[in-house]
């Protein structure tokens, strides 16, 4: 209770030192596909955002994932995005159209890549799709971007590139015989999924991703899905990202209800496989903090 009314009063600081401001603002948070945990997480940030700024709306933009979220932000249309690290650095580098100055509010969770079969499926291996179909998932997804890196050498490998539900229901019916995701644990359609008819993950090679250093080996904890445990797979931070034109009061105000109310970010459905580790919040690799940020941190932890 005692840190809540520290923030709400830092909040209202911030408000009401923007003399000849209205004190109604709005800061749009790019998110994901509907019943991912991108916007599973913007949902409940915006909530805890809100209550600590008064007159601060935040509205969540559902999108395809990284790529779009890349764009959306470098058309001003939105404020803050869920960005794969991955996906951040080749904006910054042009690998992915114009140049976008990227900067970062923290990174928030490891996204765990997941190759996705039915339980009763056959294959056991990546190299056992061949002359298969695969979703490698939305097309302005960075899950697609990692996705074309995995596949790069296994070209017998057909692929297709379906938002996250399509690609349920093609793998359900039988049209598609693998999906590829990048999401938290357990993604609660993919449980959903896991509890009606069954699924399995397929190992993951980090080497295979392309991404270097913005990439971890990483295990698929016990418990994420019913037949899934301890499967090796491809870890990607995600970068909450925005652009350098972000007010510094509400980069600060982002920071500090991320740092504060780490516990209260948690969607429901991955507590137990999922955390936000404060200590892990400056790690934002190739992109560099905000200095609304930086000033947050600093004030924070010294």
């Amino acid at each position: 209770m005692r840190r809540r009314a520290l923030l709400a009063l830092a909040g209202a600081g911030l408000v009401s030192a923007c003399s000849g401001r209205t004190p109604e603002r709005t800061l749009r948070i790019a998110a994901g596909e509907p019943g991912g945990f991108y916007t599973a997480f913007a949902g409940q940030l915006a909530a805890e955002v809100s209550a600590a700024v008064p007159g601060l709306r935040m509205p969540v933009l559902s999108s395809q994932g990284s790529v779009a979220n890349v764009e959306l932000l470098r058309d001003g249309s939105a404020d803050l995005g869920m960005v794969l690290a991955h996906t951040a650095a080749a904006a910054q580098n042009g690998d992915l159209g114009p140049r976008v100055q990227l900067r970062a509010l923290g990174q928030v969770y490891e996204n765990y890549t997941q190759l996705v079969v039915l339980a009763d499926s056959p294959v056991h291996s990546l190299a056992e799709l061949a002359e298969r179909t695969v979703s490698i998932g939305a097309p302005k997804s960075g899950t697609a971007l990692l996705g074309a890196h995995l596949l790069a050498a296994h070209p017998g490998v057909r692929r297709e590139s379906l938002p996250l539900e399509e690609a349920i229901d093609a793998l359900e019916r039988g049209r598609i015989d693998a999906l590829l995701w990048s999401g938290g644990l357990p993604t609660p359609v993919l449980k959903t999924l896991d509890d009606r008819v069954g699924i399995r993950l397929l190992p993951l090679d980090a080497a295979e991703a392309g991404c270097g250093p913005l990439c971890d080996p990483v295990l698929v904890p016990p418990g994420a899905y019913r037949r899934t445990s301890r499967t090796p797979t491809v870890g990607v931070p995600n970068i909450l990202a925005c652009t350098p034109e972000l007010p510094a009061d509400l980069a600060e105000a982002v920071v500090r209800v991320l740092v504060l109310r780490a516990p209260f970010l948690v969607p429901q459905q991955t507590v137990g496989t999922q955390f936000l580790d404060v200590r892990n919040l400056i790690s934002t690799g190739a992109v560099p903090l905000h200095s609304g940020a930086e000033r947050a941190y600093r004030d924070l932890h010294g």
